[in-house]
């Protein structure tokens, strides 16, 4: 396995980029530490396939440096990097057996047989299709068929990383569940280096120890799950992660105080804050719905089975707040903002408050 370091990478698809719009990335800076579970998250054309494929060689990039290890691979080939990646769709071999699937890799780099069986037969009850080891590869599912192609990925021991590009798309809903539950064991078993995309909140967040959430060709955070639903650093992951998404509401300060219309606001500190536009960010989880606080107007009621989600105009904004499944919505409903669950944000961007 290997640590992976992209140094101020810059790629643009077009032949003579001018202007920071003109890029797919703009500049993405980080480290992918050794054994790492990463996801990068974000919406479509965020630049998250952009930055795997350049990891993984499918892409150079048009500024910046690659390293594996301190080892500087930027003008190296995929193969030559000892990368494994796995596609949206599964890349197999239709007339080989799933058993043949699985040891192809290993004898394309002449490995002793005796070894390739051990590893593959491991490999097989790892992702649970040692039962079908002699069938045809053309026979099986969808999901039978991105097994092996993910088995495929993992039958190797001496790769630096395994990149997964959207690997459950072609899934069904349950074992989409399984294969996550199966890789998350994977990789604490294993230790693996992995980076894994996906534009599904659900999947980076409970396959990831750190998710790299991306927006508009930039990484705006990283952080653990907690951290990203607790401190979101940006609004856009305030209201991309999490359902319902952060209430984001424009306000002006005075001290510590947040006005919102007619409406006083108490906040946990001073925001340190000089901005054209300074929004407040809390999540629906911390909006306490009851006889007291500042009215409210309810539009909608959604029942989701473990809770509700209460949709309220709050000074003409919309608000949503999540209440128990069995809590009642008073006559006339007013809301108070629990001060653990406040954030200030200058330009979109989270700012520290002082005592």
């Amino acid at each position: 396995m290997a640590r992976i370091d992209v140094n101020h990478i810059r790629h643009s698809y077009l032949p003579n980029p001018r202007k920071d719009s003109d890029f797919a990335l703009k500049e993405v800076h980080h480290t992918f530490e050794d054994g790492g579970a990463y996801a990068l998250l974000g919406p479509s054309g965020c630049g998250k396939t952009t930055l795997l494929n350049i990891i993984s060689g499918l892409l150079h990039p048009s500024h910046g440096q690659l390293l594996f290890n301190g080892r500087d691979i930027t003008n190296l080939s995929t193969q030559e990097r000892n990368i494994a990646q796995v596609f949206q769709f599964p890349v197999i071999y239709d007339t080989m057996t799933v058993y043949e699937n699985l040891a192809f890799p290993l004898r394309n780099r002449r490995v002793p047989e005796a070894d390739v069986d051990r590893k593959v037969r491991e490999t097989l009850d790892m992702i649970d299709l040692a039962s079908l080891a002699k069938k045809k590869a053309r026979g099986l599912t969808a999901d039978q068929k991105q097994k092996i192609s993910l088995g495929r990925g993992l039958v190797r021991s001496d790769v630096n990383a395994i990149l997964f590009d959207e690997p459950l798309t072609v899934i069904d809903p349950h074992m989409k569940w399984v294969l996550r539950s199966q890789l998350k064991h994977l990789h604490r078993r294993f230790g693996y280096t992995m980076v894994y995309v996906t534009h599904d909140q659900t999947e980076a967040l409970t396959f990831a120890d750190r998710v790299v959430v991306m927006y508009d060709g930039e990484i705006v955070q990283i952080g653990t799950p907690a951290e990203l639903f607790e401190r979101p650093r940006h609004t856009f992951v305030g209201y991309f992660i999490g359902s319902p998404g952060m209430n984001v509401l424009p306000v002006a300060l005075e001290g510590r105080t947040a006005k919102l219309g007619a409406q006083r606001i108490e906040l946990p500190g001073v925001p340190k804050a000089e901005a054209s536009a300074v929004e407040l960010g809390i999540r629906p989880e911390y909006v306490r719905l009851g006889r007291e606080g500042m009215a409210v107007q309810v539009s909608k009621i959604e029942d989701v089975g473990r809770h509700k989600v209460v949709r309220a105009n709050l000074e003409g904004k919309e608000i949503a707040a999540v209440i128990g499944e069995d809590d009642e919505v008073p006559a006339e409903p007013k809301v108070r903002f629990d001060p653990a669950g406040i954030n200030i944000y200058a330009d979109s961007w989270r700012v520290e408050m002082g005592a």
